[in-house]
């Protein structure tokens, strides 16, 4: 049965294009456009597609794929843009219509299930993959497999991202993570922290020293059992409803504890717990639970700088620090001075600005492996500034945007020289903790 119009329309979110007046000041913030310079892989020129579509221009919705498949979701063009766009909505919604009428092959369908419905929500499924890289690590394969030259062929370029991966831990420290940490000195707050999938898999230390550092500011805290995996690569993939169910599932298990805060330590994850409202809204049941919800989503940064900052921080002098800033930390959770705050709070740090740091890196969930050669043209973009400040730290807040500096740092041989961290991982560092 052949969809109305009227049906596109709702389906594609037709009437939020018409707020976008085609002005282009959405082009020089915009990572493809730069790069590309191809008006249909610029913010406006996406969205003036899905209004075609809903004026019955475009019939054939394969003409979308290209364009929306392209765009990094990094949503700078919203911070940019001055009649207040809902570009990120727009592209969802976009993406979700695309996906539900695409036919993939069988390959292709049974992974995207297997990885979106029992892989990245599942505890146990990202446990073993975080335990079975521990294993390649220490048992030697690791080098071994590097010495062969093997890791060079493998698909999607993933023998370069596998170089950038950061040291795993055991499975006994992955099972003597506490449920509970005790504020040291004065409590101030009590916040639930959010674990995520590939953070509490691939970089278990980072979710270590997040929830060290924040009983040291003055935290009691609390990592819930039952919480699952945000939602945020379903969402950008397309796969809404199964964004749906995951957010509904964290929300429930979070309300199990009365907390100030849910804090979380990924720029990705953090836009996506923060729009939780937005993503329920339309959810009789569960519309004042999700804005409970978002209401209390902090980045680790927040609240570090809410309870004082940390006590003690020194730097080495000697090192020129910059700093990468998550996308969607900046233009979704607009959080922007605390991270920069707690950097100048350390005691001789030498820090150095970064110009046009706010443009995105490339990486952008897994956009850096299915669209390897359009990231790498908007990370050598990033690393000619990065080089610029002469930095030997270059500092993120986001998993994704660690691996992909790394990456960055790997391609320009710095990698004797210069070091990407987590925040939280600097941070530790200058309160001496390991």
């Amino acid at each position: 049965m052949k969809e109305s119009l009227e049906e596109l329309r709702e389906e594609f979110q037709y009437n939020k294009t018409n707020s976008c007046v085609q002005c282009g000041y959405c082009l020089p913030v915009c990572p493809t456009y730069v790069t590309m310079r191809i008006e249909t892989h610029s913010p406006r020129g996406r969205i003036n597609l899905v209004k075609m579509v809903g004026e019955g221009k475009i019939t054939d919705l394969s003409v979308l794929e290209e364009p929306l498949d392209l765009c990094l979701g990094c949503r700078a063009c919203e911070t940019a843009c001055p009649t207040g766009v809902e570009y990120g909505s727009i592209l969802e919604s976009a993406r979700a219509a695309l996906v539900k009428r695409k036919k993939f092959k069988a390959p292709v369908r049974l992974l995207r299930k297997t990885m979106f419905q029992n892989v990245f929500p599942s505890k146990t499924a990202m446990n073993v993959i975080g335990n079975t890289f521990w294993l390649y690590e220490k048992s030697g394969l690791q080098k071994a497999m590097r010495k062969t030259g093997i890791m060079k062929k493998l698909p999607y370029h993933l023998g370069e991202f596998e170089a950038t991966m950061s040291q795993a831990v055991s499975p006994a420290e992955r099972k003597q993570a506490p449920s509970k940490v005790k504020a040291k000195g004065e409590k101030k707050y009590t916040v639930a922290f959010f674990t995520g999938c590939v953070m509490d898999a691939m970089f278990h230390r980072i979710n270590r020293l997040s929830v060290q550092l924040l009983a040291e500011a003055g935290c009691d805290v609390i990592v819930i059992p039952n919480q699952t995996c945000c939602g945020a690569l379903h969402a950008h993939s397309g796969e809404i409803e199964e964004a749906k169910r995951l957010a509904k599932q964290n929300i429930a298990a979070f309300e199990q504890e009365n907390v100030d805060f849910i804090v979380n330590n990924a720029g990705g994850c953090g836009a996506m717990l923060h729009e939780y409202d937005h993503l329920l809204a339309d959810d009789q049941e569960w519309a004042d639970r999700a804005a409970a919800f978002t209401a209390k989503s902090r980045d680790i940064s927040q609240v570090l700088v809410a309870c004082g900052g940390l006590p003690n921080l020194r730097s080495n002098p000697e090192e020129r620090v910059t700093y990468q800033p998550s996308c969607h930390m900046t233009n979704v959770q607009k959080v922007t001075e605390e991270p920069l705050n707690l950097l100048k709070s350390i005691s001789g740090i030498n820090f150095v600005e970064m110009e046009q740091a706010n443009m995105c890196c490339g990486s952008a969930g897994i956009y850096n492996i299915i669209n390897y050669d359009a990231s790498m043209d908007i990370l050598d973009e990033k690393m000619k500034h990065t080089k610029a400040t002469g930095a030997s730290v270059v500092i993120t807040t986001n998993p994704g945007c660690l691996i992909q500096m790394k990456l960055g740092i790997e391609r320009e041989k710095l990698s004797d020289s210069v070091r990407a961290l987590h925040l939280v991982e600097y941070l530790a560092e200058a309160a001496g903790i390991s």
